[in-house]
């Protein structure tokens, strides 16, 4: 395992015990409410801190961006965390949240880490090094067929601006696949279809930490991703399709189809 993938290992560990510690006694976990459907809890914060102090006990170098505490200048690495992606699911005991911890360099993923601490799934990628779950090798479903793919998504649930195009992109899709599943962590959706557990994802207006460390996962297992576009550009624009290389383009023309032009970066 590379050295810095090795330290993001051991500071998921960490918030994963912190996050399951407090798991059996949420009615006395504290809760601030950052915006419209918006939460942050002590266990994020306590979570992240712990995260940040092993990264940067190790790089101390290193910049940080982390969903709770923000940006921190350093070098030309970058630490991308989310501590509690799915603070919802966790506030009401629904099994579904992970840590989350990516390593930017010059801009590139290069390390990634995803993990689940109430299954002990844990997801790891090094770029050109390919993706595992518990030190096995995965990859992205060989599905060819979208009438046969499961797909997962997320609800723009923090802004109502894009609601309507999603219900769009779902009326399309729905009828044309298994399933469509939406399970309220961005990242453990992404790890998933990583590991072939889904076909596809896609998503409006996500954050860089909820998907991150997910895309490097999806890379390193041979899937692809870009914006609704079809460009790199998912990072800045939140707008994110991913999907094995043989649903991907027929994926990212039903929702090009489905949503206006502008809205297509």
């Amino acid at each position: 395992m590379h050295p810095m993938l090795n330290t993001a290992v051991k500071a998921a560990r960490r918030a994963g015990k912190i996050i399951m510690r407090h798991y059996e006694r949420l009615e006395r976990v504290a809760v601030e409410n950052k915006g419209y459907n918006d939460y942050v809890t002590e266990v994020d914060r306590m979570a992240e801190a712990e995260i940040i102090g092993v990264l940067q006990s190790a790089y101390p170098d290193h910049a940080v961006l982390a969903e709770e505490s923000g940006q921190r200048t350093g070098n030309d690495y970058l630490w991308i965390i989310d501590p509690l992606d799915g603070t919802t699911n966790y506030l009401h005991g629904y099994p579904q949240f992970a840590v989350s911890i990516a390593l930017h360099f010059q801009g590139r993923p290069h390390q990634a880490v995803v993990f689940d601490p109430l299954h002990n799934e844990l997801f790891t990628a090094s770029r050109g090094a390919g993706a595992q779950l518990n030190d096995r090798r995965i990859r992205v479903s060989a599905a060819s067929r979208l009438e046969r793919c499961l797909l997962g998504t997320g609800f723009p649930f923090k802004s109502m601006a894009h609601l309507e195009s999603w219900i769009s992109t779902f009326r399309t899709l729905l009828p044309q696949t298994s399933g469509v599943r939406r399970a309220g962590s961005a990242a453990l959706d992404l790890a998933h279809v990583a590991c072939g557990r889904l076909d596809g994802f896609w998503e409006f207006g996500l954050k860089p930490w909820d998907m991150a460390a997910g895309c490097l996962l999806i890379e390193e297992g041979g899937g692809l991703l870009s914006d609704f576009r079809g460009e790199q550009n998912h990072l800045e624009s939140g707008n994110l399709i991913a999907a094995n290389p043989k649903i991907y383009p027929e994926l990212l023309r039903q929702i090009q189809q489905s949503i206006p032009e502008d809205l297509r970066c």
